[in-house]
């Protein structure tokens, strides 16, 4: 119980102190900070279209934010899950509109699955087998795959081969019999946040409960140690990034069914660098993503209420989540800063004992 209230008290903190900050701003720049959180949570939970629209954009952040979190526990950050997240919607999007003749459910199977193998081959080929065999740097690699995954998926609806015909460049949409069920009426929210909850339990299960996921742990902890007791690091490694690749593609695959039906140029959402700061808020814990993700949308719907309620920019939700990052990684600097004011203190009392008592 300890070990959970510690590993709680970051993330909670952090935020309180980020809001806490927030409202001073809002304060500051002539606003009623109550007025504006008020409408921030009105904005985000006031009525059940409000809520269903905050857990639909919590869907693919839970998804994102889980894969990171588990490139995370085996010591690599993949950066590139924005990059994951657009191909896999690229190859969803394709076999949406050309195996029409399916029946629905397997329809839908067969776009998750193909979207979670693009995801998860584009984290784990290139940058998986530089990372283990050449030991190129998985931030460098992974943010060079998304660019290049981005830009594919740009030509393929601007000049490519998926253009539908017409002045706006996006893809043909996929048939009606492919869409993920509502939840709540005249909302967006779907059964995709059961298949983001069920992915919660099973990474859970697998980081907690299974040898993959202890290897997983071990070779992120301690490499040399890993690779001293007989683990594979290099396998590892490329199942690691493999493996939140995945996931990034499922959480396209399961956007794509859900809310946008095809692939067009304001599909790019940030959920794939949204999703790093929901995995750092969680702590990297499976369960914990789940409330930092909801959080985070939270913001993002509850702003535009906000600002127009309040007038205040919609931009401050920005602000809290630079803060609230900000906060999250002061935790590894208060220590160093304590350490570092022992050791001063430590030395200066030493000098002192050593020149004596000074004469009256």
């Amino acid at each position: 119980m300890k070990h959970i209230m510690r590993a709680l008290a970051t993330p909670v903190i952090a935020s309180l102190l980020a809001i806490i900050i927030g409202g001073i701003i809002a304060a500051a720049i002539g606003y009623n900070p109550l007025q504006v959180y008020g409408a921030l949570i009105s904005g985000a939970f006031g009525n059940a279209a409000n809520i269903g629209y905050t857990l639909a954009i919590a869907t693919p952040l839970i998804l994102i934010g889980l894969g990171i979190a588990i490139s995370f526990r085996a010591g690599l950050f993949n950066i590139g899950a924005e990059g994951q997240y657009w191909v896999s919607v690229m190859a969803a999007t394709w076999v949406g509109y050309h195996f029409t003749g399916l029946p629905g459910w397997l329809h839908v199977i067969l776009c998750l699955v193909v979207a979670m193998l693009v995801g998860g081959l584009w984290a784990g080929i290139i940058p998986g087998l530089a990372k283990a065999y050449r030991g190129a740097h998985e931030v460098i690699t992974t943010m060079m795959m998304s660019y290049t995954g981005i830009l594919l998926c740009k030509y393929m609806i601007e000049d490519g081969p998926m253009r539908k015909p017409g002045y706006i460049p996006e893809s043909y949409p996929i048939p009606q019999n492919t869409w993920l069920p509502t939840l709540i009426p005249q909302s967006q929210l779907t059964i995709g946040i059961v298949i983001a909850i069920v992915a919660v339990v099973v990474v859970w299960f697998v980081l907690f409960h299974t040898t993959l996921g202890f290897q997983l742990r071990v070779v992120g902890s301690n490499p040399r140690a890993a690779r001293y007791a007989g683990i594979r690091v290099p396998l590892y490694t490329v199942l690691a990034l493999g493996i939140s690749g995945v996931l990034s593609g499922l959480a396209g695959g399961v956007q794509l069914l859900a809310i946008d039906h095809r692939l067009a140029e304001g599909f790019n959402t940030g959920y794939g660098f949204t999703g790093i700061v929901v995995a750092l808020l969680a702590r990297n814990n499976p369960f914990g993503v789940i409330v930092a993700a909801v959080f985070f949308a939270a913001l993002s719907t509850g702003g535009q209420n906000m600002q127009q309620v309040t007038n205040i920019p919609a931009s401050l939700t920005d602000v809290l989540t630079g803060l609230i990052i900000f906060f999250v990684a002061a935790e590894r600097i208060v220590p160093q800063v304590i350490q570092w004011y022992k050791r001063w203190t430590s030395r200066a009392s030493t000098s002192i004992s050593e020149e004596g008592p000074k004469p009256a």
